[in-house]
């Protein structure tokens, strides 16, 4: 049987929110900050419970509610793409949109797209774009300190 992936789901009926939070930081600084895996679990709560570790085209990481997954990242890049897609174990891959935008000389937003998946209730969905709120918040606090 096949796994349901996003690109399985019929674009119209996916639900999204966009949970974005303004950073008085240069964005390029916090790409390359934002971008590095070992940094994850300095923010990322609702994600990495432990350090990543690097397996050739993939990292593992332990999260706090899934236990271990794989991870993949957007590589490197010039226009502030931060995606990455997240493999709990025996879960089909979710894919995370994540973007930093230069708004300024010293200032950035941070955008994360929250795209439902097929499992969440509401109350799921809102309980990821609560934490996802408080981990840019805390991303925010890295950055700016």
């Amino acid at each position: 049987m096949k796994q349901q992936t996003n690109e399985d789901l019929n674009p119209q009926s996916v639900q999204s929110r966009v949970v974005t939070l303004r950073v008085a930081c240069e964005w390029r600084r916090a790409y390359a900050f934002a971008a590095d895996p070992r940094r994850l679990p300095d923010w990322a709560s609702g994600l990495a419970k432990s350090s990543l570790v690097p397996h050739g085209d993939h990292w593992t990481v332990r999260t706090p509610e899934s236990g271990d997954a794989r991870m993949r990242f957007a590589p490197r890049n010039d226009f502030g793409v931060l995606d990455h897609w997240v493999a709990p174990e025996g879960v089909p891959e979710v894919y995370l949109p994540f973007r930093v935008i230069g708004i300024g000389p010293d200032a950035c937003e941070l955008q994360f797209t929250l795209l439902r998946q097929p499992h969440m209730d509401d109350a799921a969905f809102e309980r990821d774009a609560q934490w996802i709120a408080r981990d840019l918040l805390a991303l925010r606090a890295l950055l700016e300190a």
